[in-house]
């Protein structure tokens, strides 16, 4: 399990008072809810994956997720760059 901390200026944690009950239930609901959009999408393509391939899908939600040949978003923009910088 992952543990992530932010720092909010004084005007950014006024203005999430603003607009939320509780700053820290806004911004675990933030992004449990974006890890979950993403799980889905991860899901989706590991399930037309195995599909195409004949392979039977099993285990868990979390399980296919972590059984996915996916690459991270950094993984993903530095392939970009390379290619940026190969046509350059």
């Amino acid at each position: 399990m992952a543990t992530y901390t932010i720092t909010l200026s004084a005007a950014e944690d006024k203005a999430l008072h603003a607009v939320a009950l509780d700053a820290q239930d806004w911004i675990d609901n933030a992004v449990h809810e974006r890890c979950r959009i993403a799980m889905e999408e991860i899901i989706a393509a590991e399930v037309q994956r195995l599909l195409g391939e004949g392979k039977s899908i099993t285990g868990t939600k979390d399980d296919i997720v972590m059984a996915a040949p996916i690459q991270s978003a950094a993984e993903r923009n530095a392939e970009a760059q390379q290619a940026q910088a190969e046509q350059a």
